[in-house]
């Protein structure tokens, strides 16, 4: 009797043929540069929105046409320009505009009457109603405020001031247009911490104290500058805090002055605050913004010259000895070595004093009190 086997055969496993392991290389391939693709879209910021009519933003306030064909706005206060004394171009912080301007905001009409001095304040490039410059550096924005003073006709002298990043451009001015200047304000100018003359010890000190989120900014800004789009724009780890709206890199003081401010501002006036500096998009005004002041500087404050050698100008620094965004360490070793800088260091104050009422007088009556 025979005995029925049931034997299962294995069916050998297919080969990859020449052709199909061809295409699979293929697809990997398209599959990588794909990401790649895409990963270096995200790099790239989104054109900045036009400016002008038919179809563009508003333009609310005059501006001036710079040889390039960029545009400046600016506003004005104080006495009539004719009659002025003292001619001065005030230059705003970051993410901020011309309104931002703490003479017009803690300062007094009668003060600036008093004193006979006129003010322009300005959008600086990207921001408000000022076209971006592409070209932008260290350099650029005091040879645009230079020509901007001819075509306002402010004479041979004027004087410039500036807040935080705008108080940083300053510097700028007092290297490449000195000869221009009658006499200049920084109050709590931002630093850069790759300036080349700033003790290591310092420097690693003061930037070690800032928010981690911000170490890694200014890193990115220094270093990677075509990457600090992408990188505050990610939901995956925090951004610049100044960008982010974390208030904590402000003071005890600073937040008394904030809010302050926000309780007596109206509707309007908080909108042109907030929304209006950056209305072009973020990466042409803040991004540019910081990649320019944490890049990559062809000086180092400490290496100007006094720019007022026969004591006909004067350049004073204002700080706060409680600022948490520019530390007070910094600016201390600056001033002490430039000894023709009238150093101003207020106790108990934050990085925003000088928008607390009174303090825009107090400013300008120091800087017209020591003219000669």
């Amino acid at each position: 009797m025979s005995k029925e086997v049931n034997m299962k055969v294995s069916t050998p496993p297919a080969k990859i043929s020449k052709s199909d392991s061809g295409a699979l290389k293929m697809l990997l391939l398209i599959s990588f540069m794909g990401f790649f693709a895409w990963a270096y879209q995200t790099t790239l910021p989104t054109p900045p929105k036009k400016l002008g009519s038919p179809d563009g933003l508003p333009i609310t306030s005059p501006r001036v046409k710079l040889h390039d064909g960029r545009h400046l706005s600016y506003i004005e206060y104080g006495v009539p320009k004719d009659v002025a004394t003292s001619k001065i171009i005030y230059v705003h912080c970051f993410g901020c505009s011309k309104y931002h301007n703490p003479f017009a905001i803690s300062g007094s009409s009668a003060v600036i009457e008093e004193l006979g001095v006129y003010m322009v304040s300005l959008d600086r490039p990207g921001y408000g109603e000022s076209d971006p410059d592409p070209k932008r550096t260290v350099k650029s924005l005091a040879l645009d405020i230079e020509e901007f003073a001819d075509h306002l006709n402010l004479g041979p002298k004027f004087y410039v001031a500036g807040f935080s990043m705008g108080g940083q451009v300053i510097w700028s001015c007092l290297k490449y247009i000195p000869h221009r200047l009658a006499g200049a304000i920084l109050i709590s100018p931002a630093v850069n911490y790759w300036w080349h003359n700033l003790p290591f010890n310092l420097t690693n000190n003061a930037y070690s104290r800032l928010l981690q989120q911000d170490q890694w900014s200014l890193c990115v800004a220094h270093h990677l500058p075509w990457l600090t789009y992408w990188w505050n724009t990610r939901t995956w780890f925090p951004g610049f805090s100044v960008i982010t709206g974390s208030l904590a890199t402000l003071s005890s003081k600073d937040k008394e002055i904030r809010s302050k401010l926000l309780a007596t501002m109206d509707p309007n006036m908080e909108k042109l605050m907030t929304l209006y500096p950056i209305q072009q998009g973020e990466f042409e005004s803040i991004h540019r913004d910081m990649n320019i002041g944490f890049g990559k500087w062809e000086f180092d404050p400490t290496d100007l010259e006094n720019p007022f050698p026969n004591n006909d100008g004067s350049v004073h620094l204002w700080t706060g000895d409680e600022d948490l965004i520019v530390p007070v360490t910094l600016q201390s070793y600056i001033a002490r070595q430039l000894g023709w800088i009238k150093y101003h260091e207020m106790a108990g104050e934050g990085h925003i004093f000088a928008f607390k009422d009174g303090m825009g007088d107090t400013i300008l009556k120091e800087l017209f009190n020591n003219k000669n």
